[in-house]
């Protein structure tokens, strides 16, 4: 590990020979890696009575408030500290602006406004930006730009950067956009806020224009573009993007390649994505588990589940997601005997199975019919791993229950549920009572989706279809002519395939693919080769 010091700034020419000169300062800079060594450090400074020290307690600082340290020791050395300096205020801020509780490096900074002589300077508000910025606060965070303003602090890059980024992160679009087009020479880094912002945010066509006039980009401009395009669900456009990257030669980072495989998942693409996949390996990137979860999720979605299994299998660190990844993989491909049972070797493990695992053997559980494994997985779920059911939880159940025609059971879970049931839970409840043709309990739950969302057309195709399976034409009818009355569309059917490493979309009835015309012609052809059979 790199000694601290050489993460710090250079020190001034007194405080080195102070250091220099005093053992356990020295040792504190050149060879204290851990908090182990930290305390044991600490406890000699106390004795010789070097912790009051200011440059001493600075240093102890430092370290406990930098990410190999421990933030909460960290506020108990600085208690400690009487009349701290600036550079002490500054780094316990930002030492909290970095933690699990941002929270807090705000009141610090409230209380250095209110109670301590130092008044912040220019390397003080970019940390306390930074915290606002993680607690989505932009209108209290507002406040302070307007005193950075009047300090006429606010064209400074760092602090500029650190203001832009709570904004945007926070979803003040107009407010981001004003501070991005009052400045100039924005860096890079503003420039990727923007982006980054506008994509988060569903504006990826101008997060897009915005990409396409930059002057110079670097790989976390591209992964934001790229990560931008999937998170709006626009895959093919992403891989359109990787292939621009590397025509530029810019190399991609391990987030690039987790992006794209999630695009690969989403788009059933196996060939891009066993590509990505070796590419990946001949580069040597790091499988970590956030890689190695994506991979096997690729490969489970794209049908390849002996795929996925051996990648589980061979995976040198195999995260709590990578398993839940191959036990959702698993169920999701109808192997849900071995689903349960990885669930059951992930419970002898050291690792403790969370809400997605859950998910995943209940899901097995569901495909395979088995309602009294599945209560037993619920109940377990709660009293042993105290893991809090979700909506999801509960729509699995409800799948289960509904599949087997415990349709009463099913409709009492839900109105025992402790949160509102939304239309997904409803809409598989009614799937059921179309399946089981119990046209009575299918109008009750038709009225709840319809309440929910009354341009929702699949309440009315279910009940057309549960009065037409039960020979009652005239009220299948009349669900029919609702949607027109109600201008209410059916969604068309979609599919993807891919030839050739290049995905195609087809839409029900669309004729924009650039190759619609063969396609028909072929399909015409097709027809009357079947009829001649017939």
């Amino acid at each position: 590990m790199v000694p601290l010091c050489c993460s710090l700034a250079p020190l001034p020419t007194a405080i080195s020979k102070f250091i220099s000169h005093q053992t356990y300062l020295s040792m504190l800079d050149q060879n204290c890696n851990t908090m182990k060594d930290l305390q044991k450090l600490h406890a000699q400074l106390i004795k010789t009575g070097l912790a009051k020290h200011p440059i001493a307690a600075s240093r102890l600082l430092a370290f406990c408030a930098s990410s190999a340290g421990d933030i909460n020791y960290a506020y108990l050395v600085f208690t400690q500290i009487q009349n701290p300096n600036l550079f002490i205020w500054n780094t316990i801020i930002r030492g909290f602006s970095q933690s699990s509780t941002p929270q807090i490096a705000i009141f610090l900074f409230m209380d250095m406004l209110l109670t301590s002589p130092i008044q912040p300077q220019r390397l003080t508000f970019p940390s306390v930006f930074k915290a606002y910025a993680q607690l989505n606060l932009a209108s209290e965070g507002a406040q302070l730009h307007g005193r950075v303003i009047k300090m006429k602090l606010d064209n400074d890059p760092f602090i500029r950067n650190t203001i832009l980024n709570m904004y945007a992160n926070s979803g003040f679009l107009s407010e981001a956009r004003k501070v991005f087009a009052g400045g100039i020479d924005f860096d890079v880094v503003a420039w990727n806020i923007m982006i980054m912002a506008l994509a988060k945010w569903g504006l990826i066509d101008e997060s897009r224009r915005l990409f396409d006039n930059m002057l110079s980009r670097n790989t976390i401009s591209w992964n934001s573009m790229i990560s931008g395009y999937v998170r709006n669900g626009r895959f093919i456009e992403a891989l359109e993007m990787f292939r621009k990257m590397q025509e530029e030669s810019i190399k991609p980072s391990e987030f690039t390649m987790v992006s794209l495989l999630n695009a690969c998942a989403c788009l059933g693409a196996i060939r891009q994505g066993e590509w990505i996949h070796d590419y990946m390996v001949k580069n040597k990137f790091e499988l970590n588990a956030i890689v190695v979860t994506a991979i096997i999720d690729m490969y489970s979605k794209c049908g390849s589940i002996n795929d996925a299994l051996q990648v589980f299998k061979s995976a040198p660190k195999k995260g709590l997601s990578c398993w839940n990844a191959t036990i959702l993989g698993l169920a999701m491909n109808g192997q849900d005997n071995e689903a349960i049972q990885l669930f059951s070797v992930l419970e002898s493990t050291n690792l403790k199975p969370d809400h997605v695992s859950f998910i995943g053997v209940l899901t097995a559980c569901n495909h395979s019919g088995l309602v009294d494994k599945a209560k037993d997985y619920f109940l377990l779920m709660k009293e042993k791993y105290k893991v809090k059911p979700s909506i999801k939880h509960y729509s699995c159940m409800v799948d289960v229950l509904g599949r087997v025609g415990l349709l009463e059971e099913a409709e009492e879970l839900i109105r025992n549920m402790p949160m509102d049931p939304d239309a997904i839970i409803w809409g598989s409840l009614l799937w059921s009572c179309c399946k089981h043709g119990n046209i009575e309990m299918a109008n009750r739950v038709a009225k709840h989706l319809i309440e929910l969302d009354s341009s929702e057309s699949s309440s009315f195709v279910l009940m057309a279809n549960v009065y037409a399976a039960s020979s009652h034409f005239e009220e299948a009818i009349e669900q029919r002519l609702s949607m027109k009355e109600k201008q209410i569309e059916k969604e068309p059917g979609c599919s993807l395939i891919e030839v050739n490493g290049e995905v195609h979309e087809f839409v029900a009835g669309g004729r924009l693919h650039p190759k619609a015309k063969e396609i028909y012609h072929v399909l015409d052809a097709l027809k009357l080769i079947i009829k001649e059979t017939e």
